[in-house]
């Protein structure tokens, strides 16, 4: 199967990031957040329409992740820049996210894509589904990126609010990156049969 209605969406989705990127960085927080909530819609469509069209495809269950993680790196890399560098002279954030979340959240996903990695080489596995911590992570980052975006757009800093998202997405990036080593540790242990079976 070529590409799907599904795909094309999930790929209209990455699209924004550049437009996302430069609303940020050209202070122009209302588009960003439009942006922002657009991607999300997207993001679930494709989903319904590869359910209700069933238009489930290897190539969507890549892309689909990918977007989101796409999404989520450069709004956290560019909602933590500081403001009027000399290559952003416009930007302004009344509120950012902490550099240290920025690093953390990138090296788990860098770290979950190694240990997937070496499982496929030392074990065979070729699928890995996303855990609930995994779900409840990506929800929790959402979220805080959205509340970063919605009060820079409302020209308001949120001193208790934002600071206390990025904490819970700390303890939950954390928490699902452990799981993640625990879970695929116990997939690799299982025998090659019963897995080969589960996956199919």
């Amino acid at each position: 199967m070529g590409l799907t209605l599904a795909n094309l969406v999930t790929i209209g989705r990455m699209t924004l990031i550049p437009a996302f990127i430069l609303s940020v960085v050209s202070n122009r927080h209302g588009w960003a957040l439009s942006i922002f909530i657009l991607a999300g819609l997207t993001d679930a469509l494709d989903g319904l329409i590869a359910r209700w069209w069933n238009q489930r495809t290897s190539l969507g269950a890549f892309l689909d992740p990918m977007a989101d993680k796409l999404l989520l790196t450069a709004a956290f890399v560019v909602l933590s820049l500081p403001d009027q560098t000399r290559l952003f002279p416009e930007l302004h954030l009344w509120n950012r996210i902490p550099f240290w979340l920025v690093i953390l959240a990138i090296s788990r996903d860098v770290f979950i894509v190694l240990i997937a990695l070496l499982l496929h080489l030392t074990a065979g596995l070729v699928r890995f589904p996303p855990t609930t911590l995994g779900k409840w992570t990506t929800l929790i980052q959402t979220v805080t990126i959205s509340l970063v975006l919605l009060f820079n757009y409302l020209q308001m800093e949120a001193p208790i609010l934002i600071p206390a998202f990025c904490y819970l997405a700390v303890a939950i990036t954390l928490a699902s990156g452990f799981h993640y080593i625990y879970h695929a540790t116990h997939r690799a242990a299982r025998p090659a049969g019963s897995s080969a079976q589960r996956n199919s």
